[in-house]
């Protein structure tokens, strides 16, 4: 019974170390390729961004008018600018139909992961991974993912530094820490699942919806929205992706919030929502798994 047990435990920290920051960070010096030097935090860019903003909004863009007949209660609350924009983006994606006929043609829809691919020219996905033992893993499962490009989001309850998340961070090796000390947390169970569902209910405004709660589910409706799920790179598995921090503007159409897959902690106006992107550092083929470099050394 008790090597049952001890085998159990090893097991389970097999797949935790490779998330787990504590155990990265002792195995620096043996692990070169896992640390990604910067001369500063404002140097921690490897897009701009605006290229980071004008991705998002294409995606969720795309994703919006694919769902549009889902949102008829969102554009009833907006001015005929807003409505106009979406019935022409609406006709150049379906040539030929109106709106009204547009909510009975079920079979012009297209699930997020093919919308990733029409709108990036690539798809990602969650599948076991290539590394023994690490558990679940993200890979690029159609087109080619070119470098500079956005591949995935991190998803998750964000943190400032001052707040509290110890419970939550019992046993959880999906736990991001930014540069500045804020920290997202993208697991996708127990208290944390519950943490991000109350938030995500708080800051509804009536059918606005300010960020998106499926990548909790099996049915994700933000197709980038797997991030936290990219293992660490290793000396034979060099990093192919990196991490990127984003504040989401002022200027973000409310409308596209709901594909946001973070919150925040605690509601306030004043500080901008932060997200943290994947950027490609390289070319990625079909059938690649993604591979990150955790650590940003700031010297």
């Amino acid at each position: 019974m008790p090597g049952r047990l001890l085998r159990g435990l090893w097991q389970r920290w097999r797949r935790y170390k490779y998330r787990f920051v504590p155990w990265i960070a002792l195995n620096l010096s043996h692990n070169p390729r896992t640390l990604r030097y910067v001369p500063e935090e404002s140097k921690d860019k490897v897009i701009s961004d605006e290229e980071v903003l004008g991705t998002l909004l294409k995606v969720f863009q795309a994703l919006f008018v694919n769902d549009f007949n889902k949102q008829s209660d969102i554009l009833t609350v907006f001015p005929e600018p807003v409505k106009t924009k979406y019935q022409d983006l609406l006709s150049v994606q379906h040539p030929g139909v109106k709106q009204l006929e547009y909510r009975h043609q079920q079979q012009n829809t297209f699930t997020p992961e093919e919308i990733l691919y029409k709108t990036l020219g690539f798809s990602v996905t969650r599948a076991p991974s290539t590394l023994i033992s690490a558990g679940k893993g993200v890979f690029v499962n159609k087109g080619l993912v070119p470098k500079g490009a956005v591949v995935s989001m991190y998803p998750g309850t964000v943190y400032q530094k001052y707040e509290p998340i110890f419970f939550q961070s019992i046993g959880n090796p999906f736990i991001f820490r930014c540069l500045d000390g804020v920290l997202i947390d993208g697991n996708d169970k127990g208290i944390s699942k519950v943490v991000y569902r109350s938030c995500n209910g708080r800051d509804q405004l009536g059918p606005l919806k300010m960020s998106d709660s499926t990548w909790l589910t099996s049915e994700i409706h933000n197709p980038l929205a797997v991030g936290q799920y990219v293992n660490n790179c290793s000396n034979d598995r060099a990093a192919n992706v990196c991490y990127q921090e984003f504040d989401v503007p002022a200027v973000f159409p409310i409308e596209l919030k709901q594909y946001l897959p973070n919150i925040a902690y605690s509601y306030d106006k004043q500080s901008p929502l932060r997200c943290v992107i994947l950027v490609a550092l390289r070319d990625i083929k079909q059938g690649e798994e993604l591979f990150s470099n955790y650590y940003t050394i700031v010297s």
